[in-house]
């Protein structure tokens, strides 16, 4: 499924439009199977992904996209108690 979060394929977080990859808000499994069915993924650049101050290595920025996530999914899919069913917690 496409992104509910982005329309355009640019970093989410900076802007940039070369170097992306596609980021599953929600890992682990079953979670990543669930942004993928959810559209809860955003594209980001390698220094926010996987550099060093990428999402995968900074709690704080993961945390971040987490609240977007839930936000989105509350804003185009279901109820906050839909949401903790699905990915087994609140962020907000």
């Amino acid at each position: 499924m496409k992104s509910i979060i982005q329309t355009e394929k640019e970093c989410f977080i900076t802007g940039k439009k070369t170097g992306l990859e596609s980021h599953h808000i929600f890992g682990g499994n079953p979670n990543r199977k669930n942004s993928e069915k959810y559209g809860l993924k955003v594209w980001l650049c390698y220094e926010y992904h996987r550099g060093d101050r990428g999402v995968h290595n900074d709690e704080k920025l993961a945390l971040w996209l987490h609240k977007v996530g839930q936000r989105a999914f509350e804003d185009k899919c279901g109820t906050r108690e839909d949401f903790v069913r699905v990915f087994g917690r609140n962020y907000l």
